[in-house]
């Protein structure tokens, strides 16, 4: 699910949402929370928050995915590896910052 189709609750977010066992409900509430997450890991200022933010979210998308024993369960860590990854491209300091050695 992303937050284009989740927003306007299009029917393959509904479909998604319902098929991993969450409420409707939620569909526009997850969607609020991602793109929050995203707008904070656009903002320079608030990249690297934005990226942990991002990380735990995919974190939970990941153990979604186990839980149902879906097999794309590798996605939401290989699109976490990219946003840090990414953010390492945008700014070196997060590379020293994550293997700094002493």
């Amino acid at each position: 699910m992303t937050t284009i189709s989740a927003l306007p609750r299009l029917p393959v977010a509904v479909e998604a949402t319902t098929r991993v066992g969450y409420p409707e409900e939620v569909i526009v509430a997850l969607g609020v929370v991602e793109l929050v997450c995203l707008v904070a890991y656009v903002i320079p200022r608030t990249s690297i928050a934005g990226a942990v933010l991002q990380t735990g979210y995919l974190g939970g998308a990941t153990a979604t995915q186990v839980r149902v024993e879906d097999p794309w369960f590798l996605f939401p860590v290989a699109i976490g590896a990219l946003v840090w990854m990414s953010l390492w491209l945008r700014n070196p300091r997060v590379g020293s910052m994550l293997f700094e050695t002493t």
